[in-house]
């Protein structure tokens, strides 16, 4: 006759155990600095390399939506991004290093835009505004992370937040000049699934996923980016070949090319 009572007992204990493994997680968790975030964001995406990387070549297609409507969609088969890394950043949003993206609808180019380190560049050659372009400021931001653990910086941990269903910590980088990015780490390999961070063109957030490792040079990639501004996606890139701290020419950063 005891049994049937000590069925339902057994259940309450196993919930109460349960419980209390899950406070105390949740307790350790809360107890995480934005520091120790990101320090673990380094260890799980490649650690010095990731954190100080020199080069960085990729190469896929995207899909754009010039006038934000899905009637407008726009396929660039050819999409490749070239870039050199700066050693220091004190500001998010400022072109440094060098960079270049090219796009290209079958033979026809859609756009090229660079930078050398000094001057900006579009496809017919140099354009005003340098390393604060608006170009450029609208799309640097994600690489301040990188810099983040350095000196005048300021880290905070913002509330937890899921980016596309994934548990994730949110912490906001200030840096020296003042700009601020905020950054959704997933709670379960500290992958950098969302970047966000103002810009001339409104409020931008980034969404990585499709996450693939390399062993050397030691490399978290995602294939998979999302980039929205003011909450309607713009793009979206597919990337299918990276290549890290592989020599890469100066002239490559200066526009109208020959290749």
């Amino acid at each position: 006759m005891g049994r049937p009572v000590l069925r339902p007992l057994v259940a309450v204990a196993a919930i109460i155990a349960g419980a209390s493994l899950v406070h105390a997680a949740e307790k350790e968790d809360a107890g995480l600095t934005a520091r120790a975030i990101v320090e673990d964001v380094y260890k799980a995406s490649g650690g010095d390399t990731w954190r100080r990387p020199e080069t960085l070549y990729m190469a896929g297609h995207a899909i754009f939506y010039p006038d934000g409507t899905q009637s407008g969609r726009v396929v660039a088969d050819d999409y490749r991004m070239w870039r050199r890394y700066a050693p220091d950043s004190e500001d998010a949003h400022l072109a440094n290093g060098m960079v270049r993206i090219d796009s290209r609808v079958g033979e026809a180019i859609m756009f090229q835009i660079a930078f050398d380190g000094e001057t900006a560049y579009n496809a017919d050659g140099p354009v005003d505004g340098g390393a604060a372009n608006p170009q450029w400021r609208s799309s640097f931001g994600f690489g301040i992370i990188r810099y983040a653990l350095g000196d005048g910086f300021a880290l905070e941990r913002l509330p937890d937040d899921p980016v596309d269903g994934h548990p994730c910590y949110v912490i906001r980088v200030t840096d020296p000049a003042g700009s601020t990015t905020i950054f959704g780490i997933d709670k379960s390999d500290y992958a950098v699934r969302m970047v966000g961070f103002d810009t001339p063109k409104g409020w931008h957030q980034r969404y990585y996923s499709d996450f693939v490792t390399q062993a050397s040079p030691p490399w978290r990639q995602p294939r998979h980016v999302r980039l929205h501004y003011d909450g309607v996606k713009q793009n979206e890139v597919f990337w299918q070949t990276f290549k890290v701290n592989e020599a890469i020419a100066d002239r490559v950063f200066v526009l109208p090319s020959d290749d």
